[in-house]
């Protein structure tokens, strides 16, 4: 589990791709000395398993589902990524809880100076339409943000001047590609009333209009 506050911005040394999936090492000179051998280490958004490190550096296995569903497919060696290491009982939460599942690519489809600021718009795919909320949090390549507008394929955040700098989102070109991450709460919610276990229901009948009128929606 991450918060979606990123820590450093890391380098891929080195990315090989295999029949199925891929290796990564990353340059991380800021959280690499405290990487041990198993961490979780979110990258882009991506939960990942550090599999070796060192001083300044850590490596990862990329799954071949990981690759399918993240930009990683399209990475290249050089290119910045952001880092969170996974949170620990008793840590602040600063952002929200971001689990590093990615549940969809979304593009930048505009940036512009807000304020101090920038305001970027992103558009996502509609399966996600659902589970968007404004005024909600949603993960940007594993950096927490809150959705400022919203409309039916695509949101704008306001971006404060810290986050700008020391994330990878200064780097992005319009049409870039982003690992995007709803909030988990929504689709606990969504699962509750899909199993019909909402005010009493009996496992296994779904929600209905008929039910939503007599609860006075």
């Amino acid at each position: 589990m991450f918060t979606g506050i990123i820590e450093e911005i890391g380098t891929i040394q080195e990315l090989r791709f295999l029949q199925e999936g891929a290796t990564i090492t990353l340059s991380a000179p800021k959280i690499a000395p405290y990487v041990k051998l198993g961490d979780s280490i979110s990258v882009d958004g991506v939960c990942l398993t550090a599999t070796s490190n060192g001083p300044d550096f850590f490596a990862c296995d990329l799954s071949a589902e990981t690759l399918r569903i993240s930009g990683f497919k399209n990475a290249k060696k050089g290119m910045r990524v952001n880092l969170e290491r996974s949170l620990m009982l008793g840590d602040r939460l600063g952002g929200h809880l971001v689990q590093g599942h990615v549940d969809g690519l979304g593009r930048l489809a505009a940036c512009k100076p807000s304020g101090e600021g920038q305001e970027m718009t992103f558009e996502f795919p509609r399966t996600l339409e659902r589970y968007l909320i404004y005024k909600g949090s949603i993960a940007v390549n594993g950096i927490s943000l809150t959705i400022a507008s919203l409309a039916t394929d695509r949101f704008s955040v306001a971006v404060i001047p810290h986050t700008y700098e020391s994330t990878n989102l200064g780097q992005l070109k319009i049409g870039d590609a982003v690992n995007l991450e709803v909030d988990v709460l929504g689709k606990y919610f969504e699962r509750f009333f899909q199993l019909g276990l909402a005010q009493g229901e009996k496992p296994g009948e779904r929600l209905t209009a008929e039910y939503l009128k007599s609860q006075g929606f």
